[in-house]
């Protein structure tokens, strides 16, 4: 078996730090693959070199190789650069019993008890007036901003009877000031050092200000916020960085999806043409026909890389007993009889093969029958492409937490397993 190193998960920690939203995810793996030469692709450009498209929180990556030509496979490892959290919204000015407050909306199905008596900082992209354009700038503003309070436990009589009950609209309302609410347009403005009727519109969300780092006895754990699910995404783009030093026989292809935590339907979701575009772009480099394209697409193979549940120590009755999942136990492979995840017999054959080559651990998650089974960008990204798919990931407990945690060792593994993965 490889060697364990908790090196990958170390290193990973500044690319989590710098991306407290999708769009300073995409700009972190963006400056990640400009420095290793990647460069945007475009229509006048030729097929071989390393080529990225990003759009949003929302980035396809690839690289093609001289031996490479219209009926080469791909090998594509997919994953999405959001996570739950706290939104605000287009009217956020409330001002509550002298307290200033902040609207949000909750995105996607956040823990939203992770969320309380927490620091939190400000991040994300607003659309400003240029001239007589529209510019997107992004924002990050780290200063401990906004505090949502847990109510005290001498006022909530229930909290011992039947536990802590949230009410998204009344209880998640974050403050961060005392008198009237300072207009957060006017906030965007000083930010951005433009004038407040030069900003149009925006989407801001809320990051826990506490970093990433290794913990537990001998570092055997990686403590973050939004792990599920870029964890994934910043080990997938280390495997395509090895990959582009030496290319297999197969088209490697990083594809970092957004909106994945609501559905996946958007102009950068896998649900939509987002991935597809960049194939055919591919394609038409090497002016593939339809012939070329069918034979490439048989035998292509999509890895949806997403986190997976590690078996929980104090929930042990909650998991599958015939099918336990342990932290820093490796890739984790997510099989679903009913299609919540895209695993087939032989794309889990395929991912087998190379986390054999690559001398790492395998593990198989299989949902408790009688409970809920989530998703990932598996079935979308299938549908769309009709590539096999198989989905993938590294264990992780508490999941949609503001705050999660993995196994320091999974990385290293993951890392390794995908790079033998996207030679084919």
């Amino acid at each position: 078996m490889r060697a364990p190193d908790p090196s990958v998960a170390a290193a990973i920690c500044a690319d989590l730090d710098s991306s407290p939203t999708p769009y300073h995810a995409v700009e972190t793996v963006q400056a990640h693959l400009e420095a290793a030469g990647f460069r945007p692709f475009t229509a006048d450009t030729g097929p071989v070199g390393r080529w990225f498209h990003a759009e949003g929180g929302g980035i396809i990556a690839w690289v093609v190789a001289e031996h490479h030509d219209a009926s080469s496979p791909l090998r594509i490892v997919g994953a999405h650069t959001d996570s739950p959290n706290l939104r605000i919204k287009p009217q956020p000015d409330v001002s509550t019993l002298g307290i200033a407050q902040l609207g949000v909306e909750v995105y996607g199905g956040a823990l939203t008890n992770s969320w309380l008596d927490r620091d939190l900082g400000l991040a994300g992209r607003v659309v400003v007036r240029s001239g007589d354009g529209l510019q997107v700038r992004l924002v990050r503003d780290d200063r401990p901003l906004l505090r949502v309070p847990q109510l005290a436990i001498h006022l909530d009589g229930e909290y011992r009877s039947s536990g802590l009950n949230l009410n998204r609209q009344r209880h998640m309302v974050p403050m961060w000031g005392l008198g009237e609410a300072p207009a957060f347009r006017e906030y965007l403005a000083d930010q951005l050092s433009v004038r407040a009727d030069e900003v149009v519109s925006w989407e801001m969300m809320a990051h826990d200000l506490s970093p990433a780092r290794l913990a537990g006895l001998d570092d055997t754990f990686l403590v973050s916020s939004r792990l599920d699910n870029q964890l994934s995404c910043f080990v997938a783009t280390r495997s395509l960085l090895e990959v582009a030093d030496g290319p297999g026989d197969a088209i490697a292809v990083l594809a970092l999806f957004d909106h994945e935590e609501v559905g996946s339907v958007s102009t950068t979701g896998a649900a939509s043409p987002f991935l597809r575009r960049q194939i055919e772009r591919i394609w038409a480099s090497l002016d593939a026909d339809l012939e070329a394209t069918i034979v490439a697409s048989s035998a292509s193979l999509v890895i949806s890389a997403d986190g997976a549940h590690a078996t929980h120590p104090n929930y042990a009755d909650r998991h599958e007993p015939d099918h336990r999942i342990a932290l820093n136990g490796g890739p984790v492979i997510k099989i679903n009889a009913n299609q919540r995840y895209a695993t087939d017999a032989t794309s889990q054959a395929a991912f087998e093969l190379a986390c054999r080559e690559a001398e790492v651990p395998i593990q198989r998650f299989v949902s408790r029958t009688d409970l809920a089974c989530g998703s990932t960008i598996g079935p979308a990204t299938a549908g769309e492409l009709g590539i096999g798919v198989v989905d993938a990931g590294m264990a992780q407990l508490a999941m949609h937490s503001a705050r999660e945690t993995a196994g320091s060792l999974d990385p290293g593994w993951f890392e390794a397993a995908l790079a033998v993965a996207l030679r084919g």
